[in-house]
This record gives C-alpha cells, structure tokens and sequence, in this order.
C-alpha cells in the first residue's frame, strides 16, 4: 500500500477494515506503472487472440482446447508473473500477477485453468520448495510443460482441510512413503502432471507432499458435471499405496497446515481480480 511521498506502509491482515485510511494510501489503477500497464495489454492480447475464439470449445471441456491456450499464456510469460528469472519466470511484483488475473477472469472456466496454475499450484513451491525442489519444478511449470494442481479437499474434509483422512506411511525398506487415500473436486486435476497433495504421516502429521501423476498408484477421476465454469476440470485423485520418495516433502513434516492456509489465502486474494474481470467483461457485453 502506498502512502504519502511515495512512502510504504504496512496494515495486518484486514486491519483496512476497523482503521481509518486516506485516499493517498489506497492503490488504486492511476498508480499503475508503466510496467503494469504493458503486463495488462500483453494479458489482454493474448485473452483476445487465444481464449475468446475457443471459449465455446473450453465450455465444451473440447480435449485439449483449454491446455493449447494457457500454453500459449506461458510462451508469453503469463503463467510465471512473479517467478524469478532464474527459475525462467517473468519476476514482477504482485500487483502484476492481480493486474494479470483481472484479464484472465473474463472467462470463468479459463481463469479456473490458468489461476489454479500460477496460483495454488506454483506458489507452494516457490514459497516453501527447497532449492532442489524450485528448480527441478519452477522453469517446467513456468513455462507451461507441467500444470499443476492443488490437492487438499476431500469428501469429509472440504472447508475443515485438518481433518483429511489421506496417509502417508513410511515403508523403511523402499525408503519411500506410501499415499493412500482420495481427494475431491481437484481444478485441473484432469490434466495436471504435478500434484501438491496434503496427507497425514501416519495418521497423524499433516503435510504436503509433490505427487507426480506417473507415480505408480495415483488415478484420476471422471470430470465433474458443473452448474458453471463447465469448461474447468474438477476431478477426484486417487492414491493406492502411491510410491512418494522423502524429497517430494514439501515444507517441514507436521507443518501442512502453515502451506495450506498461507497458500489459500494467496488464492483468496487473487479470486478479487479475477471476479473483477468477469464483472467487466459481462457489464461490456450487456452494454453491447
């Protein structure tokens, strides 16, 4: 939040809302700079010239239609907005991945695509992979080569994510852990080669876990039939003594719960801009 002559202040959580604020300390789009204006015109584009043509055959879930478009957003950068350079990301500020979002937010179902990707799926391992882990994932999820999916609800752990039933249990002679377990209405799931699956270490601790879809053991479900955004894919993942080997560990064991949380909040907070933009492009369609 910018504050008076340029300078920087700092409100916890959603302390705008019980604190008095000047106008000079809202951001607002006349503060954009030259960089976000260029992202947003480049986000633009490429939602004119690749998703608006193929939204018929995205809400027909058409195979293939919607992972050719964010493929082509990732040849433009658009799916690495705030990956570092060397992890072959784009490397921009925040405002940059909202200003982005907005564009995509036109369509329900290509947003579901595309911020389930650059949000929830890339975050967790950029915010808490180790080294190893961000360079082996980040350069092929910023470029488009892997999408990647967010595995945390279950069937009787959707909103209370801490009472999910899916293990991970040691087996000391493979030295591996094995997954069992199921995770419902998962964006993406249909096409995603990367998982970033929450389970409990012998019941007990929750942690986060990077699952690749070739692993032996893990199925994905039939697509969900939706009232809306038809055209993104929510499937069930299963996991049947999955073979996980100890550096697919995200975080620390026991510690799921502070990716999970931080993780969501970051995907509630892009959800602003994205539903800004449907609001826009609905308005301008009424308006015509």
């Amino acid at each position: 939040m910018a504050g008076p002559a340029g300078e920087s202040k700092k409100v916890r959580g959603g302390g705008f809302l019980f604190e008095e604020r000047g106008p000079e300390e809202i951001f607002t789009p006349e503060d954009f700079s030259e960089e976000h204006r260029a992202i947003a015109r480049t986000a633009a584009e490429f939602f004119d010239r690749e998703v608006e043509p193929n939204v018929e055959a995205i809400q027909r879930q058409e195979p293939g239609a919607a992972v050719r478009a964010f493929r082509k957003a990732a040849e433009l950068g658009l799916a690495a907005v705030s990956v570092p350079e060397e992890y072959g990301g784009m490397e921009m500020d925040l405002v940059s991945d909202l200003v982005v979002a907005e564009q995509m937010g036109r369509d329900g179902s290509y947003a579901a695509w595309h911020g389930a990707h650059t949000g929830i799926g890339t975050w967790p391992i950029l915010l808490f992979g180790t080294e190893e882990q961000k360079r082996r994932w980040l350069p092929r999820l910023a470029g488009g080569e892997t999408i990647a999916a967010y595995a945390l609800s279950e069937p009787q752990a959707g909103s209370d994510a801490l009472a999910a039933r899916t293990r991970a249990d040691w087996d000391a002679a493979a030295g591996r852990y094995l997954l069992n377990g199921q995770k419902m209405w998962i964006t993406n799931g249909g096409a995603a080669g990367l998982f970033i699956v929450f389970a409990k270490i012998g019941g007990e601790k929750f942690t986060a876990f990077l699952v690749e879809r070739d692993f032996p053991g893990v199925g994905v479900g039939a697509e969900e039939k939706k009232m809306g955004i038809k055209g993104s894919s929510t499937t069930p993942v299963y996991f049947d003594n999955a073979p996980v080997p100890p550096e697919n560990v995200l975080g620390e064991p026991g510690r799921g719960h502070v990716i999970a949380f931080n993780i969501l909040n970051l995907g509630r907070l892009k959800l602003g801009p994205f539903v800004v933009g449907g609001a826009k492009s609905v308005l301008a369609r009424s308006l015509r």
